[in-house]
């Protein structure tokens, strides 16, 4: 099943063009990271998608039907921004809560609903704390239970664990891996970190310049790049970090 089908999507600036008409989809339950590195257009997409920002031309449907207009309201779509956007004045529960007080028919069970998914991401020790307490894998996790709140379709990340050291990161991907299955959502996930990437899509598609690259599994993505962009920007890295790597394991045993 199509979840979201993207149609010959441009996207102009003044006389800059950031997207040059791409085309691709998304499967319900699929985790798909759209990996590019600064100024490729990735951004853009994500902004398109979620309604915050208007294609030049192109279409986006959305279980078939044709959202491209629609209002960032009606798209039951969510996102977490990459400072997570949380209210520091509010409680962790306060902030979950809220995103559901807003909307009348979900109001009166806000509560529950807010301090059921805050255990589920494994934050009940710290419902009536601040954010500013938190590490940033914390925080993380209360944005994303934020998001969860109002029940989307479709989860938009954009490249939210580019402010984690690395240990963090590594835990992070695991948990929100865990997170997708346990929810079964729809996840677009925005990095320009390769190895990212890889580890926890089930598709990534590869964007220069603005256009597509290559859309494939991670595995078919490293035995057989599409092009040579594909191949420099990452299979190649992704073997200079690994022989980096044994470098220096190598060096530690000497």
């Amino acid at each position: 099943m199509k979840k979201l089908v993207v149609e010959n999507i441009v996207k102009n600036y003044e006389s800059k063009k950031v997207l040059k008409g791409i085309s691709f989809d998304v499967r319900d339950g699929e985790f798909l990271s759209i990996l590019g590195s600064s100024g490729c257009g990735k951004t853009t997409i994500l902004r398109i998608l979620i309604g915050l920002t208007s294609p030049t031309s192109g279409k986006v449907y959305k279980d078939g039907v044709n959202i491209t207009n629609f209002h960032p309201s009606s798209r039951k779509m969510g996102i977490v921004f990459q400072n997570y956007a949380l209210f520091e004045n509010m409680t962790v529960l306060r902030n979950v809560e809220y995103a559901l007080s807003i909307n009348k028919s979900k109001k009166a069970s806000a509560r529950q609903t807010a301090v059921r998914l805050l255990e589920q991401v494994g934050l009940k020790d710290y419902l009536y704390v601040k954010p500013a307490v938190l590490s940033g894998g914390q925080q993380q996790r209360v944005a994303i239970a934020r998001t969860l709140a109002v029940n989307p379709d479709v989860i938009l990340l954009d490249e939210p664990m580019s402010a984690l050291d690395a240990d963090m990161r590594l835990a992070m991907r695991s948990e929100l891996k865990n997170i997708q299955r346990t929810f079964g959502t729809t996840m677009i996930y925005i990095t320009h970190d390769q190895e990212e990437a890889l580890s926890m899509s089930d598709r990534v598609m590869i964007i220069n310049d603005g256009e597509i690259m290559q859309i494939d599994a991670p595995s078919n993505i490293l035995k057989h790049p599409a092009n040579d962009y594909a191949k420099c920007f990452v299979v190649d890295n992704i073997n200079l970090k690994i022989n980096s790597i044994m470098k220096f394991a190598s060096v530690g045993e000497c």
